[in-house]
């Protein structure tokens, strides 16, 4: 009975080690928040999100999830992202329709880059505008536009 006692205690040990361990391993590998200036509404998914400050992090250990946080309200929003290849400055990509602004890429100071999935209102517009897409005096689908990213 004693043998059995010091064993399980002696995994109970080695499993809370491991898991101490990878919770530090996990926290190291998180990325820095960044921060940013947008100076127009846009989307998130299906968050509009007001004009001002904003900060930026994963919201998961792997970077799969990102949250996109307002510096001056409680406002925020989150969105699963994929992985881009490339290299590229730190920014934030908007594709602009008209007035309407969707966050489509997140680039950090670390160069990599990630896409966000895109959400049922853009590709709605994005449907619209491959319709209108025939007619030649049609607008493009949309416009590129870039907000320089800070690491805080």
């Amino acid at each position: 009975m004693r043998k059995q006692l010091l064993k399980g205690l002696t995994m109970l040990v080695a499993i809370m080690a491991l898991a101490m361990v990878s919770a530090v391993a996990s926290a190291n590998g998180q990325s820095r928040t960044s921060k940013a200036n947008v100076p127009f509404e846009f989307m998130v998914g299906d968050k509009s999100l007001p004009a001002g400050a904003y900060t930026i992090a994963s919201a998961t250990a792997a970077g799969d999830a990102l949250r996109v946080r307002s510096v001056e309200s409680n406002e925020s929003a989150l969105r699963i992202t994929s992985l881009l290849s490339g290299k590229s400055s730190p920014k934030l990509v908007f594709h602009r329709y008209g007035e309407r602004y969707f966050l489509a890429e997140v680039w950090s100071t670390a160069g990599d880059g990630r896409q966000l999935m895109t959400c049922k209102q853009e590709r709605a517009i994005q449907k619209e505008f491959s319709r209108l897409g025939s007619n030649k005096s049609a607008p493009r689908a949309y416009e590129t536009v870039a907000v320089a990213l800070a690491v805080q």
